[in-house]
């Protein structure tokens, strides 16, 4: 994929949050009630998604953003520009903790995208919402 304009980045955007929308539809959340979609963008363009996947032990439960990050790894991707999240019920939510580790050990230069409070697009780089990040740079070689 080649390096995006700004209007190209928003537009591109704004379709990888409509997948994440279309993606929290799916959502298994019956413990919750917090149904939560993601939309990964992988460096050649393809868009993978994920919905979070609840279960009533709730430590087995796992979140859109690893829902989409496995799916891509799975299939042979590594090289990631950008996720997108929505929160169903909820505007300007970021990915857990959990979720950000996950991401990070695929590059910190990952954007992040939600949607603001105002309905704008609000964008952090990974590095941004994961400072001094733990990850495959940190062992040793």
């Amino acid at each position: 994929m080649q390096e995006l304009t700004t209007k190209d980045k928003q537009e591109t955007y704004k379709k990888l949050l409509e997948a994440a929308v279309k993606a929290a539809e799916q959502s298994y959340s019956p413990y919750s009630k917090f149904p939560v979609g993601a939309a990964l963008l992988a460096k050649d363009g393809r868009i993978f998604t994920g919905c979070n996947i609840e279960c009533s032990t709730w430590d087995g439960t796992t979140c859109a953003e690893r829902t989409a990050l496995v799916k891509a790894v799975s299939e042979g991707y590594r090289e990631f520009v950008a996720v997108a999240v929505v929160c169903k019920k909820l505007k300007d939510c970021w990915p857990c903790g959990i979720c950000r580790q996950f991401l990070a050990e695929f590059g910190l230069n990952l954007d992040v995208i939600v949607e603001g409070t105002d309905g704008t697009l609000s964008i952090m780089t990974l590095s941004e919402l994961l400072p001094q990040a733990f990850g495959p740079h940190s062992l040793p070689r």
